[in-house]
């Protein structure tokens, strides 16, 4: 889930909205403004409810924003990077990057989402109490109580012991705690996300048939949404215990051809690119120094009448975009920072900031589809560049 409009950085975190958000604003405010205000707060003008709902819908977003950050914070003070927050049309996500060391961690990171919702409907709750008693309009108090039942809402429902909810999580930190086998306890927590989303789905459809409508297909969707991320902390955790103990520079692709900054598309297509049989080109400057990514995607892109007059720096990942690693580091951690512009590579740099290394998602799969098969060897399979996949 990606940011489509960025909101800026809140405690150091970046934080952006989602296209998405805007349906469920949407759903908001039409559901407030033509249906809940008017119903408890009638005799009021249709502009006085859309902007209630405006207003609603807005505070409502800023609680799911506190909920995240919450995350954030206590996921950094435990060490975990955290890449950004991201708002969406089913709530909020928070990227982090990495993995809680203990099930302490892991537990205290799980429960504040919860415990700032709770936090935030008591708030809520308390402004709505003091505008009845000082005499306020009573479309304001309806307002803030509203959002005080929204909030203690989302706390219990994400409390429910089901990955990816915060309550899976919570589950799979006493899990590891009980067990010791942190790799057991997700896959365990993912499975019980993963039947309780289809739970939802049933639920959803009774509602359609016997006329729940709308409430019905939310259900559904929800459902739909938990199944498929369960699924995939599922698979996360089972790749996590097969690349468990593998260093990048166990993988890494050190057969590699470089190429300069400078030279055009047009000579690297005729100099390598129709010999070699390879979907990556790392550039490198006259020092050595990484300089940028090429791959046959970005050379594609490129009109035939305009390669002879396009330099590959041009059409380069730039380096400060393509995730980068150390020999050292272990594969587990490199994998999600494995996105954006380089299409799924990173790079391996010396102290130097010079290129020793490749790492695509071929050779990450060559050593999961080999793992276990030599025990003494962490990874038994050739160390070549990415020579049979085309991307």
């Amino acid at each position: 889930m990606r940011s489509s409009i960025r909101l800026g950085r809140f405690a150091g975190v970046p934080v952006g909205l989602n296209y998405s958000v805007l349906i469920i604003v949407a759903i908001l405010v039409v559901g407030l403004a033509f249906g809940r205000f008017p119903v408890d707060f009638p005799g009021l003008s249709p502009v006085v409810y859309v902007l209630a709902g405006l207003v609603t819908a807005v505070l409502f977003l800023a609680s799911l924003l506190a909920h995240e950050l919450s995350h954030a914070v206590v996921a950094k003070r435990h060490g975990i990077e955290v890449a950004q927050i991201t708002l969406w049309l089913l709530g909020g996500v928070a990227e982090l990057r990495g993995e809680p060391r203990s099930p302490a961690a892991d537990l205290k990171i799980a429960v504040v989402g919860p415990v700032t919702s709770l936090l935030c409907g008591v708030v809520f709750g308390g402004i709505a109490m003091l505008l009845a008693a000082a005499g306020g309009t009573p479309l304001v108090s309806g307002m803030f109580v509203y959002l005080a039942a929204v909030n203690v809402l989302l706390a219990v429902f994400n409390l429910i012991p089901a990955a990816p909810l915060d309550g899976g999580r919570v589950l799979r930190a006493l899990l590891w705690g009980r067990w010791g086998d942190r790799t057991r306890a997700a896959i365990t927590a993912a499975r019980a996300g993963r039947g309780f989303g289809y739970a939802l789905i049933t639920l959803g459809f009774l509602q359609v048939v016997t006329g729940g409508g709308f409430e019905g297909l939310w259900l559904v969707l929800i459902g739909l949404f938990l199944v498929n991320a369960a699924t995939a902390e599922e698979q996360q955790a089972q790749v996590g215990a097969a690349l468990h103990g593998i260093k990048v520079g166990d993988v890494m692709s050190d057969r590699l051809i470089v190429a300069h900054p400078d030279e055009s598309v047009a000579g690297l297509i005729d100099r390598v690119v129709m010999r070699e049989r390879l979907s990556t080109y790392p550039l490198v400057d006259q020092d050595g120094r990484f300089a940028g990514l090429v791959t046959l995607n970005r050379i594609r892109r490129v009109k035939p009448e305009e390669r002879a007059g396009t330099l590959l720096r041009d059409i380069a990942c730039p380096p400060q975009e393509v995730p980068r690693s150390r020999p050292e580091e272990p594969l587990v951690a490199l994998l999600g920072r494995m996105n954006g512009c380089a299409d799924g590579r990173a790079v391996v740099l010396d102290p130097e900031e010079r290129l020793i290394g490749l790492l695509t998602s071929s050779d990450i799969s060559r050593v999961i589809q080999t793992s276990g098969l030599h025990p003494s060897d962490p990874y038994p399979g050739p160390r070549g560049a990415d020579l049979t996949t085309r991307h």
